[in-house]
């Protein structure tokens, strides 16, 4: 039986407007474990049983060996056979766990769930910034397709992003309830929380009206046909969560990921 490995990623340093996301690995821990509510998924697969879940506990580390830690500690669960449920941090740590997956699958897409591309080939002068990652995966052949999910904050740059690496991307405008992502091979799905609509998801740094509601992203994870290796859910503040709702919304995503990768021929 597959065994799923929670290991949380608290770095921030690469966001570009507001710090916070850091604090968020604990704070997704404890909505889950919270007994207001069960581990139960929707698909009927109980993540509080037995050796179902492990928390590999937080990443330490400096700005600077942040990624090559982040690269190592994802390779290390790989190699004993975990599947990997990364909880970050910004967007900038997709990168160093992609790079991880790589060397463990040859074929390799990438389904990303954000309201932002995060192509650009620098921000800010920085480009390990959170609004880089994907760029750095493309531009690597980290993988094969790229998939962008939710996307309403596009720029003439990042467009121009999309048709250099051939990144196939679903505007939210042009997303439907009946979404089936249909993909042969192994799939990483990088979940940022801004995808989902501010009122379904206020603690979050860059706030982008016009989202998806929470029951939109589930359907589309449980429908995407294709073996779900691996996740991460990043881009959680917080210090913009007062009412605790979006750390609620990680846990339910965390939980239907989990429930995805566990089912029977997944």
């Amino acid at each position: 039986m597959k065994r799923i490995a929670l290991i949380g990623l608290p770095f921030d340093e690469h966001s570009s407007f507001m710090r916070g996301a850091a604090e968020a690995p604990p704070l997704i821990r404890r909505a889950l474990w919270s007994g207001a509510g069960n581990l139960w998924s929707e698909s009927g697969i109980d993540l509080g049983a037995p050796g179902v879940l492990y928390d590999a506990g937080d990443i330490e580390g400096s700005p600077g060996d942040a990624p090559e830690k982040i690269s190592r500690a994802v390779a290390g669960l790989l190699e004993q056979g975990f599947v990997p449920v990364c909880l970050g941090g910004d967007h900038s740590v997709t990168y160093p766990i992609v790079r991880s997956f790589r060397r463990f699958f040859p074929t390799l897409a990438v389904v990303d769930f954000d309201a932002h591309p995060d192509t650009y080939d620098e921000f800010q002068g920085d480009r390990l910034s959170h609004g880089c990652p994907f760029a750095r995966i493309m531009e690597a052949k980290l993988a094969d397709r790229l998939i962008q999910v939710g996307v309403r904050a596009d720029t003439g740059e990042l467009r121009a992003q999309a048709r250099r690496f051939g990144i196939r991307t679903i505007e939210m405008d042009d997303w439907r309830e009946d979404l089936v992502l249909e993909i042969d091979g192994p799939v990483y799905v990088s979940v940022d929380m801004d995808v989902l609509d501010p009122a379904c998801a206020p603690g979050v740094s860059h706030h982008e009206p016009g989202g998806c509601t929470t029951r939109m992203l589930l359907r589309a994870i449980r429908a995407l046909r294709g073996s779900i290796v691996g996740a991460d859910i990043v881009e959680f503040n917080p210090r913009r969560d007062a009412s605790g709702i979006t750390a609620a919304a990680c846990a339910k995503i965390l939980k239907e990921l989990a429930g995805k990768m566990l089912a029977a021929g997944d």
